[in-house]
């Protein structure tokens, strides 16, 4: 058994309503979008950088950035790379959202089927929680999105 933590987060930007907020692959109708390179999805970023802690093989950085130059901007194309690497079947998939802003529970259960096609597992095998931070980081105070991810693996 093999247990690894990814983290991501992004800036909210307010003034760019033309790009689509994503999160694990998922629409939100909002009227903000994610300061990034890529489509911004910091739920497939921490994802993706869990799924590194365990192949050692660091996505997130120089490949998803030689991806970008090429065009290739969806982030579930950067966590599918990483699963190239991943030899080990996922046992359970916690994930942890910080923001004030989307509301993120009415869409948990699509972000969770997402989730779990792209992983190829049974959606029962992972857990979506959510919290505004009361205001207490730059995420509770709306400036931006923070997602932690920790993957079992056997």
């Amino acid at each position: 058994m093999k247990v690894a933590i990814g983290q991501d987060s992004h800036r909210i930007d307010y003034t760019n309503t033309d790009k689509k907020l994503l999160l694990g692959g998922v629409e939100f109708d909002e009227n903000f979008s994610i300061v990034a390179n890529s489509d911004g999805d910091v739920v497939l970023h921490a994802i993706t950088n869990a799924i590194s802690g365990i192949t050692c093989k660091n996505i997130l950085g120089k490949v998803s950035d030689e991806m970008c130059k090429t065009g290739i901007t969806n982030s579930e194309e950067y966590l599918k790379e990483a699963l190239k690497y991943l030899d080990n079947k996922i046992i359970h998939l916690s994930i942890s959202i910080e923001c004030k802003t989307p509301k993120i529970s009415p869409k948990v259960e699509e972000m969770r089927k997402n989730i779990a096609r792209i992983l190829k597992i049974n959606e029962n095998c992972i857990g979506i929680t959510a919290t505004s931070g009361e205001e207490l980081t730059e995420f509770g105070k709306g400036n931006g999105i923070s997602v932690f991810a920790c993957i079992t693996v056997e």
